[in-house]
């Protein structure tokens, strides 16, 4: 199975990004790469190709759903797993983020302690997916 390296998290909130650094360099034991807007995410992602992107729904300009979908628009992107934070996620919602190409949905506020093993399992599910596919 695919392993995680590094990740990317997408925050527009500063203590966010830097809590969610913390726990998956420190508990995670990844490299971490943080933008604070979606524009800055696509940028970095060309650049940096991360295993796994976190990345906020809700962000001023660019939000998330917006992110994704020029993420898959592009060559160097396109495959990368991409699980959305949220502080809402209702049934409905989780399919519909689904449905735009999300690996999976993690809420806000996190677990610092186990965000890594969730992210861990949202990606594991993304490959298997896309090896059955």
């Amino acid at each position: 199975m695919a392993e995680i390296q590094k990740v990317m998290m997408v925050d527009d909130e500063p203590h966010i990004r830097r809590i969610g650094e913390l726990s998956l360099r420190s508990v995670g034991k990844w490299n971490v790469v943080l933008a604070g807007s979606g524009r800055e995410a696509i940028d970095l992602a060309r650049r940096e190709q991360p295993d796994v992107i976190l990345l906020d729904i809700m962000m001023p300009g660019m939000d998330g759903p917006a992110t994704l979908a020029e993420l898959r628009a592009t060559a160097e992107t396109a495959r990368i797993p991409v699980i959305f934070l949220t502080a809402k996620a209702q049934r409905h919602e989780v399919e519909r983020f689904r449905d735009l190409g999300a690996a999976g949905i993690l809420t806000k506020p996190f677990d610092p302690m186990t965000l890594p093993d969730e992210v861990r399992a949202r990606f594991d599910e993304w490959v298997t997916r896309a090896g059955a596919k």
